[in-house]
């Protein structure tokens, strides 16, 4: 993994756009999987890099990758949820962990505020407290700034460009969920967990074609439960308005060594079953998805 100094972080983000132009509706989004730490943030924790990984989507960018063959953008972020995290509204921030007071307009209450998982984190994902010292309010509102509000400027305008084109737009969250093993479950998780926010985030064709297509694969298939989607499907999923968001979580026991960070042997076979769920999700009519139709499902 590399460890980047702060210039080096540039860009961002990236945006994986096909050779012969965008030609779907889709637009594939991987917020969580970012894995090049800025050395002030590494300074600036009281854990050790592989303790700051347990919060990354790691590797999803690259299961995804078929979808820019077929015509559609492939965005993810390069800077790691610990850091910044682009799935909440830009400003869910925990007054106890700056030194300083925040903005008026900063939102102290939520529920994933009082957990620990902000916009700028407490916590890494199994509940380890990142930093030994309170950050400046400074250092967080230039993260917002630098990271956070440029990603959904480029999000928005790749949604934005979909409507135009088509009349429609669809964004595929992509995630991933740490195995019953690591999280200490009795139950085994499900293989994949689709959030449509109850079926309010968008048509339900698109959820039926994927937990339909990832069960003939032979995997195990859940529907929000225990992840219905965040603040990216909330914002980007409006059916009534041609605009769907579906979040799609992955078990990492699938495809990775969760302890070592390293692609499991069955990783190449994964990246060709969502390949060819992504494949089926885009081969849902436009027309379906469009206002009218989308409205009345």
């Amino acid at each position: 993994m590399a460890i980047l100094t702060e210039p080096e972080l540039e860009p961002a983000h990236d945006i994986l756009v096909p050779n012969g132009g965008t030609g779907s509706p889709f637009v594939f989004n991987s917020p969580h999987s970012g894995r090049h730490y800025p050395r002030r943030f590494l300074k600036a924790s009281k854990l050790d890099t592989m303790t700051l990984r347990r919060s990354e989507d790691t590797f999803v960018e690259e299961l995804f990758s078929g979808v820019v063959d077929f015509g559609a953008p492939l965005m993810h972020a390069r800077f790691p949820r610990a850091f910044v995290d682009v799935n909440r509204e830009a400003y869910e921030l925990d007054p106890t962990m700056f030194d300083g007071r925040l903005p008026s307009f900063a939102n102290t209450r939520s529920m994933r505020v009082a957990g620990g998982l902000g916009t700028i984190a407490r916590i890494v994902a199994d509940g380890a407290e990142i930093y030994s010292t309170p950050i400046s309010v400074a250092e967080g509102l230039d993260r917002i700034e630098r990271f956070y509000k440029p990603y959904h400027r480029d999000l928005r305008s790749l949604v934005d460009q979909a409507l135009n084109r088509f009349g429609t737009a669809v964004v595929i969250d992509c995630h991933s969920m740490p195995s019953s093993r690591i999280t200490r479950e009795n139950r085994r998780r499900p293989d994949f967990v689709l959030g449509d926010r109850y079926g309010t985030s968008c048509t339900s064709i698109l959820t039926d074609v994927a937990q339909e297509t990832l069960q003939r694969l032979g995997y195990t298939v859940a529907r929000n439960k225990p992840y219905a989607g965040g603040f990216i499907t909330e914002t980007y999923g409006s059916p009534g308005e041609g605009q769907h968001a579906l979040q799609i979580e992955i078990n990492r026991s699938l495809y990775m060594d969760e302890i070592r960070y390293v692609r499991a042997g069955g990783f190449a076979w994964l990246v060709a079953d969502i390949t060819h769920l992504c494949r089926r999700l885009m081969s849902v009519s436009v027309e379906a998805l469009r206002p009218g139709r989308a409205a009345a499902e």
